[in-house]
């Protein structure tokens, strides 16, 4: 079964990106058909986003559990035991100033500020730091923030992107067995997809998770100008994607949009994707991925090692990793979307 994505995009400017570099420095086939590997219907894609504002009934990956809230599920990054709340303080948008949350086990104690919760295992430390690799921390920028969904992520559609409204629209098609339950939009950015996630009413907790504390600031300012905006189903938490703060067997879904290929491990991360959702749960991501004459190049997986030396992401050269990933880590059932170099995958932990 195949769909194509067509469309006309036009970006707002042309920042540089290590992946855009390397595309157009490679070989890129003009048009490509989006292949898919499912038992579900075809994927049709409008040019607008349609915002469910009602949940669909629940699947069978939330019938019969046990309602989802901020208190259960989440944990300690070091030890992964329960954190226990002082005071009766929400943690939505706009509360979590002041809000102090500690382990039982280790007695660590994590902090919100006036945006969002900081739930990294260095939190706190006042004499040890440490640098990420340059695919992560170019996001911690003021500058890349600000800038994000102000043209750096236009850019995408060259890389086959069809842009975040039809790109939401396609995610819903795999999420609809776990609507009604939470969802986790990891490495969230500005927060582009938690806003969608929260406003279609599907989901009855959203958490907007990323490393950079300026991505989140730059969520928390749109969220304050959208009127109207349910802030009450979101929760900004600043995490290591490959350190996840949530109790094992406690989320529903996890989203994460353009974001695989800057990972610096993405086993370590879709392992604890893996530990962290309930059976069931359902697995959606987007990334670049670079197959066809592209992989055939001599010596490509010793140049994409150096680039990934270098960079600190991961660059995908075949279908075959994305699935084998996936599976090694224990989810089941993967399906995958193309469009010239986009891929959407999704996947779901077993029963």
């Amino acid at each position: 079964m195949s769909t194509v994505i067509t469309g006309n995009f036009r970006p707002l400017f042309f920042p540089t990106q290590l992946n855009r570099n390397l595309d157009r420095f490679l070989l890129r086939p003009s048009t490509v058909p989006v292949f898919t590997r499912s038992s579900t219907p075809k994927l049709g894609v409008s040019s607008n986003a349609i915002v469910e504002t009602q949940p669909q009934p629940t699947g069978p990956g939330v019938e019969g559990k046990e309602e989802s809230g901020y208190d259960n599920v989440l944990a300690c990054p070091i030890c992964y035991d329960p954190l226990n709340r002082d005071g009766n303080s929400p943690l939505y948008v706009g509360s979590t100033s002041g809000s102090k949350l500690q382990c039982n086990t280790c007695k660590k104690a994590y902090f919100g500020n006036e945006t969002h919760l900081d739930l990294v295992a260095t939190s706190g430390f006042k004499q040890y730091d440490e640098s990420m690799p340059l695919a992560t921390e170019i996001f911690r920028s003021p500058m890349i923030s600000f800038l994000y969904e102000r043209g750096w992520r236009q850019n995408f559609i060259f890389g086959g992107f069809p842009g975040p409204e039809k790109e939401f629209n396609l995610a819903k098609d795999y999420l609809k067995p776990v609507f009604g339950g939470n969802i986790v939009d990891a490495s969230c950015g500005s927060g582009m997809f938690s806003r969608l996630f929260a406003k279609s009413g599907l989901f009855s907790q959203v958490i907007a998770l990323d490393y950079s504390g300026n991505m989140l600031r730059q969520c928390y300012e749109f969220i304050e100008k959208e009127e109207n905006f349910p802030k009450e189903k979101v929760t900004l938490v600043r995490a290591d994607i490959s350190r996840l703060p949530f109790k094992s067997s406690s989320i529903d879904a996890l989203h994460a949009g353009a974001a695989l290929h800057c990972w610096s491990s993405p086993s370590n991360a879709v392992a604890e994707i893996s530990r962290v959702l309930r059976p069931e749960g359902v697995f959606v991501a987007t990334t670049y991925i670079l197959d066809g004459p592209v992989a055939l190049v001599p010596f490509m997986r010793t140049f994409r090692q150096s680039i990934m030396g270098i960079a600190g992401g991961h660059i995908f050269i075949s279908e075959g990793e994305l699935e084998d990933l996936c599976q090694t880590c224990g989810l089941v059932d993967f399906t995958c979307i193309r469009n010239e170099r986009f891929v959407m995958i999704s996947a779901r932990k077993s029963s």
